[in-house]
């Protein structure tokens, strides 16, 4: 990296930076975004019907994945379906409560454990949809793997987004949970976020007050991501900027660590042009690289609005390093609509991302899909791109 970035991303804060011609990272990226044997399509977008934010969650089995979205962008949740085969075939649309129909905005769903080691899943929610001001954070629970679902409850918090990541702590006696909220005094109506926390003590159906642990003067930090180090004892938190007083083609991506398992964080700090993107998704590879999926949101790779990931290591980014390479992963055919992905690591060391996107150019709407690639595949395909 130029010495001058180098300096600027070691700042609490990095100020915005344009990239030179001269300064762009060396950071090849792949393209198997064109390998449609790849793809699979879980939900299909027509003319009228547009299939929105999708996450997923991958069973212990290693064979069966969950998938919940919502209808339109940021709309009504409600729609599940379920893959007994690692995301090759899919379920018919699975009956839950009609309450989902109710909450939206991204739903999110996670196997969370109690303090005695008892899973359960957990789909969250926003009761207000997007586009209205904060809601009030709802849940849904299954105490049979998924077989049957609760009616959503409120969980006491007001959010605009329902957790986008949640990990255990302190060996497993509690959660912490993370999303993003306006502070108050903010506009309602406003775009201007702050990414907040929350503890679970009893395995997620009860949560602390949110605490703001990143607000930063001029900027928009949401949607984060929790991956821990590999050592286990440091947390890193990736984090959006919402900030719309900014061109989109200048995105910034911001991240921030804790030592103490979430009760401190470090000043954010810009990430490398290579992380710059939107509700990043990370997943440890089995040979402990870590692969970040998300919608790019960086000018420089020339995949803008695309479905991408990073390849690299958690050094990598604390260190401020571009790491390893790209991979275009799926076209958007309508700008950058199109990322919050579900990540999934299979026992083959195959990754599913799945993302909404609008799939194929014409009248169809955005569709939910999946792609499927190894490590050892774009390996091969970074290393020739190198030459």
């Amino acid at each position: 990296m130029n010495p001058i970035l180098t300096l600027l991303a070691a700042l609490p804060f990095a100020p915005l930076v344009a990239l030179h011609a001269a300064e762009q990272p060396e950071l090849p990226t792949v393209d198997i975004s064109g390998e449609t044997n790849r793809h699979v399509i879980i939900a299909q977008g027509t003319d009228e019907v547009y299939q929105g934010h999708a996450t997923t969650l991958l069973m212990p089995d290693g064979k069966t994945i969950f998938c919940v979205w919502c209808m339109n962008h940021g709309g009504r949740s409600g729609p599940l379906k379920r893959s007994d085969d690692g995301g090759l075939t899919w379920s018919d649309l699975l009956p839950v409560p009609e309450s989902w129909t109710k909450v939206g905005n991204c739903p999110a769903i996670y196997r969370l454990p109690d303090p005695q080691g008892k899973m359960r899943l957990f789909v969250f929610a926003v009761l207000e949809l997007a586009g209205r001001p904060d809601g009030a954070m709802h849940s849904a629970v299954s105490e049979d793997d998924g077989k049957t679902w609760s009616d959503t409850k409120t969980t006491g918090l007001k959010s605009v987004m329902p957790f986008t990541t949640i990990v255990p702590i302190e060996g497993g006696k509690k959660l912490l949970g993370m999303t993003n909220i306006r502070p108050d005094g903010a506009a309602t109506t406003g775009k201007y976020q702050a990414v907040a926390q929350s503890l679970s003590t009893d395995g997620g159906f009860t949560w602390s007050p949110l605490q703001i642990v990143c607000d930063i003067d001029g900027f928009a930090p949401c949607e984060p991501a929790l991956v821990r180090s590999p050592n286990g004892k440091e947390l890193l938190c990736l984090m959006r900027d919402e900030n719309k007083g900014m061109k989109r083609t200048n995105s910034e991506s911001l991240y921030m660590t804790s030592g103490d398992e979430g009760a401190t964080w470090s000043a954010a700090k810009r990430l490398p042009a290579g992380l710059v993107g939107d509700r990043h998704m990370p997943r440890y590879a089995p040979d402990g690289r870590l692969v970040v999926c998300m919608r790019d949101k960086t000018t420089v790779f020339g995949t803008f609005g695309h479905f991408v990931a990073w390849v690299g290591r958690y050094e990598d980014i604390v260190n401020g390093r571009e790491g390893q390479y790209r991979i275009k992963l799926l076209r958007s055919y309508k700008g950058y609509d199109c990322g919050y992905p579900g990540v999934e690591l299979l026992p083959d060391g195959t990754f599913v991302a799945t993302t909404y996107i609008k799939y194929r150019p014409g009248p169809e709407k955005n569709s939910v899909v999946s792609t499927r690639f190894k490590l050892s595949e774009t390996d091969a395909m970074a290393a020739q791109a190198k030459k």
